[in-house]
């Protein structure tokens, strides 16, 4: 088989890609052509995003052996701005500047024709597992795959499930072995009306004499608000008069605001979060505070989710060690019941 290999955590690293190199080896190990697009750098929760507007410009990665150090796997090798020769027979990665899903696109469309049709896609392994709605509907490694899928390709989307950061060597390649005959197993029985699987693999000792199962998409959601933390920074700047007389308007704007919101009984306070002393007076300087926001979702609100469901669901399988595949279609699907015009 000719399979395309792309992630969303970039080039192996031991810190952020710990995983990508191995399901590769492995592959090879079984007899597959293995041909690799990943990104440059992380490119997790990104979806099936593309940069629009961006040219996308490709670098070359040589991986070097893998060695186990340590009792861990030691990934390394070397980046290139230029191709190898063509009748080189040393290994060499495409990384390239953008997301998985134009990982996938350029893997499919623009190179590795010299090895013949590609077979199947698989896009992983996440550093991490990929189970329930909220999870993955995100993930830039489900988003690879699904990209193969809208042009016609067979794809899985593939996730590592870690327990803990120890990345054991056995483990890893445990997960791998099992991977490499899943991936195997799932093009031979292909069901036709499956566009994509998502496969998560828990990182857990003899993973390969565990069970495999069918698995449902666990529904859930973000219950404990936003995923963002807010960072105050304090700032300063000196502005023209005229920038001056602009940030007095919009305060205003926003003080009337907020007065309409206490007259009408409304609720909430002004979004801007100006303070300190505002003059119009050319030169004078305006204190705020200034809003940042970091990424930081609850993943509690995932795990309770897990906790509180029933049996059969991904995340609950990946919970008690066993390996999940859960079969998708490459849309949002409708729901059925709404026929006929809408009259207001």
């Amino acid at each position: 088989m000719h399979i395309l290999i792309t992630n969303d955590d970039g080039p192996p690293s031991d810190q952020s890609s710990p995983y990508v190199h191995s399901l590769v080896s492995t592959l090879q190990s079984h007899g597959h052509t293995v041909s690799v697009v990943l990104p440059h750098t992380q490119r997790s929760w990104i979806g099936k995003a593309h940069l629009v507007g961006k040219s996308i410009k490709p670098t070359y990665y040589r991986p070097s052996p893998l060695r186990v150090v340590d009792g861990r796997l030691s990934n390394s090798g070397t980046t290139s701005p230029h191709p190898l020769p063509e009748d080189s027979t040393e290994e060499e990665w495409i990384l390239v500047d953008s997301t998985p899903a134009s990982c996938v696109q350029i893997g499919l469309y623009h190179y590795f024709q010299s090895r013949g049709p590609i077979d199947l896609v698989v896009s992983g392994p996440n550093y991490g597992r990929n189970s329930t709605a909220v999870f993955s509907l995100s993930s830039g490694t489900i988003g690879g795959a699904m990209e193969a899928a809208v042009c016609g390709f067979k794809s899985i989307a593939l996730s590592y499930a870690f327990f803990d950061r120890n990345h054991d060597a056995g483990i890893i390649a445990g997960a791998s072995e099992l991977s490499a005959k899943l991936i195997k197993h799932l093009f031979e029985n292909w069901d036709d009306k499956t566009h994509l699987y998502t496969v998560n693999v828990p990182l857990v000792e003899h993973v390969g004499e565990k069970k495999i199962l069918w698995t449902n998409m666990l529904q859930n959601s973000w219950k404990s608000g936003s995923c963002f933390q807010v960072i105050e920074v304090p700032s300063e700047i000196d502005d023209s008069a005229s920038d001056i007389e602009a940030q007095n308007r919009k305060a205003e704007e926003k003080l009337g605001k907020k007065e309409l919101r206490s007259n009408t009984g409304g609720l909430g306070e002004s979004s801007g979060g100006e303070s300190g002393s505002q003059t119009p007076n050319g030169g004078q300087h305006i204190r705020y505070t200034h809003k940042h926001f970091k990424w930081a979702p609850r993943f509690k609100d995932v795990y309770d989710s897990v906790e509180e469901s029933e049996p059969g669901n991904d995340g609950w399988a990946v919970a008690q060690g066993f390996t999940s595949v859960t079969p998708l279609r490459a849309n949002f699907m409708h729901v059925g019941g709404f026929e006929g015009e809408i009259k207001l």
